[in-house]
């Protein structure tokens, strides 16, 4: 089974309540993996919208799903979406 890959750009207008968002976050991620938190990345084509990139892997793309879609981290993620302009996508390994 493939693997599945949560993608997010945040371009960050509020450090506090990100903070406040990361502590609530990561008690609903046990089954991510976080690759990276890469800050001001190198832009290589077009603009990049975010000062902030996250990209966490999971067993698969339904259980990406499931996480994101949880009521725990849907419960987080009112707060990003409060403090970070986001973008987000689940894609799938090979």
């Amino acid at each position: 089974m493939a693997k599945g890959y949560v993608v997010i750009t945040e371009e960050i207008k509020d450090a506090a309540g990100m903070a406040e968002y990361g502590k609530l976050a990561s008690q609903t991620m046990a089954g991510a993996t976080v690759l990276s938190i890469g800050h001001n990345p190198t832009v290589l084509e077009g603009e990049w919208p975010a000062n902030q990139t996250v990209l966490l892997e999971f067993e698969s793309v339904e259980a990406a799903k499931e996480w994101y879609y949880s009521d725990a981290y849907q419960e987080a993620l009112k707060l990003r979406r409060a403090a970070a302009d986001c973008h987000g996508v689940i894609i799938s390994g090979f």
